[in-house]
């Protein structure tokens, strides 16, 4: 009970926090982590909770995912450019028809380089491998042999628009993309394609960057974002690779210290709707750099700086 009580005061503690943002900063722009997307940014964070409920056809699942990412060197203007991290879940699937299953599933790690970036135009570039090991239960992980391959991810934040009267509220808008294919190494049962795009809007850009319309705390720290997420195994069991194409609508706090947020599914496709009849997302992502500053911000080539 002790240990609840003072996780609650430590996250009321940050929830109140009104600092400056740390996280995903590129030029004036401060990018949101999505939720099924994945981000351009090499960043410190830990995604410490992540609960999501999925109704299907034939189950409730319910899952708790984890992951943290380091950055691991920083550049001459102090941009992070190469980071690694990793991360798993667990799940319960209550089937509607026989015994329910539940257990950990595949480990996931990536390596993630940016090699370009423009601070002018709020532009970013990388390139990330990710890694699929099957250390999970059989019963619920998503295939069973190790894959591997390369992601090619961006982002664009609207702020070189001109400040003219109307366009200027465009200039809030950022959208962030990724595109994958991870091959199983040895296996010939999950050869997987994704492609994500994240398109949102930043209340704390249009605040501090457009006009003030005086939004309050916590308005003035929330964006608006729906992703469209496509997903599709290229080989693999027969009647299992269709599509799956979905829409991931939400809503974003962000803070210096964390993002907190939350969306909804839907399927925009025939094949999907057996898998997604109703879902709920959640977040909570710590920027542990900003909270534990020396250990968090060390890199290979800067130590543990100033």
């Amino acid at each position: 009970m002790r240990w609840l009580c003072g996780l609650a005061i430590f996250f009321a503690a940050l929830l109140f926090t009104r600092a400056v943002f740390a996280h995903g900063v590129v030029g004036d722009y401060v990018f949101l982590e999505p939720l099924i997307t994945q981000d351009p940014t090499p960043a410190n964070e830990l995604d410490i909770l992540g609960p999501s409920w999925v109704k299907s056809s034939d189950a409730n699942t319910y899952a708790i995912s984890s992951s943290i990412e380091k950055v691991l060197y920083l550049d001459d203007n102090h941009m992070p450019r190469f980071s690694v991290g990793g991360g798993t879940n667990w799940s319960h699937a209550s089937t509607f028809e026989g015994s329910s299953r539940d257990g950990w599933n595949d480990l996931e790690m990536f390596a993630k380089f940016s090699p370009y970036y423009s601070l002018e135009h709020e532009f970013l570039v990388s390139f990330v491998v990710n890694f699929q090991i099957p250390t999970g239960n059989q019963a619920v992980q998503e295939q069973n042999h190790t894959s591997i391959g390369p992601g090619f991810l961006w982002e664009k934040g609207m702020g070189d628009l001109p400040n003219w009267k109307g366009i200027k509220y465009l200039r809030p808008f950022g959208i962030q993309s990724d595109f994958g294919y991870v091959p199983a190494v040895g296996g010939h049962t999950s050869h997987d394609m994704f492609a994500d795009a994240t398109i949102e809007y930043s209340l704390p850009y249009l605040s501090n960057n457009v006009r003030d319309i005086g939004l309050k705390w916590p308005l003035r720290n929330l964006y608006l974002f729906n992703e469209i997420n496509y997903d599709q195994l290229i080989t693999g069991p027969s009647g299992e690779t269709f599509p799956s194409l979905l829409a991931t609508p939400g809503i974003a706090y962000v803070s210096y210290h964390f993002e907190l947020s939350i969306g909804t599914q839907f399927a925009l496709n025939q094949a999907s709707i057996s898998g997604n009849h109703a879902a709920i997302l959640g977040l909570l992502d710590i920027f542990y750099d900003s909270i534990f500053t020396k250990v968090g911000n060390w890199t290979i080539n800067k130590g543990f700086g100033q």
